[in-house]
């Protein structure tokens, strides 16, 4: 089994970190550069920015907050938010971002995912999908879950794959901010129908939800927010955790 990375994200909105429930009800939860400076500290894989209203207000991602957080950590660092070129991740990238994530963008205009691997390689490019299960079925949303799209999540999983992403960032809407466990049956159907690595978000409350996504799905990473920025599950602890289960970790 290859070793799972734990992976903290900042929610970013006018340059807080901030934190909701169901991508609704929105708080503060501090200065992204001394959160940022706390988990290279603690031992996260990797760190995971996104500008969560960059999309619906049409501006770019804030560049220079993502310079003064690239400034202080060594791990890898994702980018997100606002992202429609590769012009603006040519930006990023000079910035300090390793990885770039894209959503709405994507979902537009796909070719931008083949465009963005084609410039950096794959490995560069992360496409999140925002899921909600509606009528049914699990549907992707666009512009910061506002948006309701015609795709549904397992095929455009795949379709990412085939143009040359090189790992997708899965959130269930359902389960963001719940604290009450991941979306294990989605994020097992997403993992287990591409070859590229998938990132679990949304649902993080306990210890033992990282367990289940990493022995009840092929999940590489679990990502989460509020249980890591206000100290109710810190990175060191849970690593520990994971390890008694067993599990590999960094």
């Amino acid at each position: 089994m290859l070793k799972k990375r734990i992976i903290p994200c900042l929610d970013i909105k006018n340059g807080r970190t901030v934190k909701g429930v169901n991508f609704i009800d929105i708080k503060d939860a501090g200065d992204p550069i001394e959160l940022a400076k706390q988990y290279v500290k603690d031992g996260a894989d990797e760190l995971v920015f996104l500008d969560i209203t960059a999309t619906v207000e049409n501006r770019k991602t804030l560049v220079e907050l993502v310079e003064r957080i690239a400034e202080e950590i060594n791990i890898p660092f994702t980018v997100g938010g606002g992202i429609s070129s590769v012009d603006d991740a040519l930006v990023l990238i000079k910035a300090g971002a390793d990885k770039v994530s894209v959503n709405s963008s994507a979902v537009k205009n796909p070719q931008l995912i083949t465009d963005l691997k084609n410039r950096f390689g794959s490995q560069f490019v992360v496409v999140a999908i925002d899921t909600k299960y509606v009528n049914e079925q699990w549907k992707v949303f666009t512009k910061g879950g506002r948006n309701e799209t015609e795709l549904e999540t397992i095929s455009w999983s795949k379709e990412i794959e085939k143009l040359g992403a090189g790992e997708i960032l899965l959130t269930s809407m359902n389960s963001d901010g719940t604290k009450a466990g991941f979306s294990i049956d989605i994020t097992n159907s997403v993992s287990k129908a591409v070859n590229i690595p998938v990132i679990a978000s949304g649902g993080a409350g306990k210890e033992e939800h990282f367990k289940d996504v990493f022995t009840k799905t092929e999940a590489s990473a679990g990502l989460a927010a509020s249980i890591f920025h206000f100290e109710e599950i810190p990175v060191p602890k849970l690593k520990q955790y994971l390890k008694k289960q067993n599990i590999p970790v960094r």
